[in-house]
């Protein structure tokens, strides 16, 4: 985990996350230069690196400021871009009432070396906006608290995603900041980049099993595959709920549901590491698309009595990774159902041998 690689710690907002195989590496880069950004870059080498021209990348044209050497090693590259946070009230009964949405490319960031631990592998970007007329982050700010994982394992706190070295976590995290509604809903959207022959789409996945996530049994993913092989390169994970406490349990379950994934007709999010990365020509050789995921219900519960909002996500490479039933779920399944096989098996038997059995006390004639 770097910091600002060649610049130093203070200053601009880049870091690199580098997971170094036997024969590829995998880079995260995050950054706040624009609206907050996660490029992810695979190459087929472990040597590769990330090389920063900063005059470039902090100039109005960033374009080719971010190369990946040795040159020709990127095998795929992808960003996924948290552009906008919109809120809107279900308070008069006529109708939703939507509010100017927080523009996350408009936000002042602050400097992420006060947060960053490279012990642990976190960091934490927080933001307000540069202009804020109606005084909501007077007390508050936004935040994205990014993880990376040395080995596959399970995050401690819910939703407790499970996680392996070809993935990190982010967590979006609304804290202390003033509804502008009396009962206030909040979106978040993200935008995703993608190289042509690469197709997003969005998966969900059922099931009984609630054993790390309390009443949660879905599970939703935003995959990007090949639209002539079919394999998935890289995918953006999540349960189907958000948190209303920083230290959540299952009362403080808060909805949470993804909003039409489209291909984004608008240009593209202002972000200056994509186009750092994937130049000026990246609106005729990518394409956008974009996603609105909201939290709450129509009733607006959950953050209107905490002030407190968290979202966790898994995103990565590869095929995004699923729970199988545990050990102590199949043992506790095999009892809940063999028992009482077991007793109608025994009943059975027990009514059949009586059947058989005489119970006259005369001897017959013949």
């Amino acid at each position: 985990m770097q910091l600002n690689p060649g610049w130093g710690d203070s200053g601009p907002n880049l870091l690199h996350i580098r997971a170094e195989g036997p024969a590829d590496t995998l880079h995260f880069v995050w950054g706040s230069l624009g609206a907050p950004t996660v490029l992810l870059v695979a190459t087929d080498t472990p040597r590769s690196n990330l090389s920063v021209n900063w005059t470039l990348l902090l100039s109005p044209d960033p374009s080719g400021a971010l190369r990946i050497e040795p040159p020709g090693s990127v095998i795929y590259s992808t960003a996924i871009i948290f552009t906008k946070v919109f809120e809107s009230s279900h308070a008069q009964p006529g109708g939703e009432t939507f509010y100017p949405p927080y523009d996350l490319s408009q936000f002042s960031w602050e400097n992420l070396n006060s947060t960053l631990n490279r012990t642990a592998l976190t960091a934490e970007f927080w933001g307000v906006p540069a202009t804020d007329p109606s005084g909501s982050f007077a007390n508050g700010s936004l935040g994205f608290q990014v993880t990376a994982y040395e080995t596959a394992g399970r995050a401690s706190s819910l939703p407790r995603l499970l996680h392996s070295c070809n993935s990190s976590q982010v967590q979006f995290v609304l804290a202390g900041v003033a509804p502008r509604g009396n009962v206030s809903r909040f979106t978040l959207e993200v935008a995703t980049v993608e190289e042509q022959g690469v197709a997003q789409r969005l998966r969900s996945l059922r099931s009984i099993d609630d054993e790390y996530t309390p009443a949660v049994f879905e599970t939703l993913a935003l995959v990007a595959g090949s639209r002539d092989s079919g394999c998935t390169r890289s995918f953006l994970q999540w349960k189907a709920t958000a948190y209303s406490s920083r230290s959540p349990g299952r009362g403080d379950s808060i909805q949470c549901r993804p909003h039409g994934l489209q291909v984004a007709n608008w240009t593209l999010p202002e972000s200056g590491l994509v186009r750092a990365l994937f130049g000026d020509g990246v609106g005729s050789n990518f394409s956008v698309s974009a996603i609105n995921i909201s939290f709450g219900g129509e009733e607006g519960r959950g953050y209107q009595e905490s002030h407190y909002l968290s979202w966790s996500a898994l995103l990565g490479f590869g095929e995004p990774p699923e729970d199988s039933f545990s050990p102590l779920v199949i043992s506790l399944t095999a009892a809940a159902l063999g028992t009482p096989l077991l007793l109608l098996l025994l009943g059975s038997c027990s009514v059949l041998c009586a059947r058989r059995k005489r119970y006259s006390e005369y001897d017959p004639i013949n």
